[in-house]
């Protein structure tokens, strides 16, 4: 295997997991949970999660063709809460993505040298790839971040627990090791 595509499956395996992440944050919220802002100057998930969308939509249609920056995106409004349901939001959630992960899965080791634009910047599409591999996951520790401030005591790792990590560490160690002896 050569190293663009190993990059090209390493990055799609970690966009997904950071989508999972905040998948299982979505499914232990209320629909008001998605509403709530820690103060003024934040943002709720909702909001996060409309320019998540938005911004996944631009980037990723016709990635290697249209400017990422498309002239239908109207980036500010995703800043404002919209009259949109949990469930709504979860649809949008998924358009992102589902735009972003079948753009990935669609490149090759030669597309990944390309040149794309965003807001007329020409940068290699590799380059593309890794501004978002940073940013989308910054947002998505944001959403889980008010995930666990909204949940409290309820909320449900979606790591090893606080406290937990000898324990953990001593399974999958374990584990290893049998799989070793096989």
């Amino acid at each position: 295997m050569d190293l663009a595509t190993t990059f090209l499956q390493s990055a799609i395996k970690r966009v997904a997991y950071y989508k999972e992440l905040g998948d299982k944050t979505f499914a232990q919220l209320s629909e008001a949970d998605f509403f709530f802002t820690p103060n003024k100057e934040n943002n709720s998930i909702a909001v996060i999660i409309q320019h998540m969308a938005g911004n996944m939509l631009s980037r990723w249609t016709d990635f290697l063709t249209t400017d990422g920056e498309k002239e239908w995106r109207n980036r500010d409004s995703e800043f404002e809460e919209q009259p949109l349901t949990k469930q709504q939001l979860i649809e949008l959630w998924e358009r992102g993505w589902n735009c972003f992960l079948g753009t990935l899965r669609q490149l090759n080791g030669e597309d990944l040298l390309k040149t794309i634009y965003i807001r007329h910047e020409a940068i290699p599409a590799v380059d593309a790839i890794n501004r978002q591999l940073a940013h989308y996951p910054y947002h998505v520790g944001q959403i889980i971040y008010i995930g666990k401030i909204r949940k409290d005591q309820n909320w449900q790792s979606l790591s090893i627990p606080k406290g937990n990590s000898d324990q953990y560490n001593q399974q999958l160690f374990s584990a290893n090791a049998d799989k070793l002896k096989s």
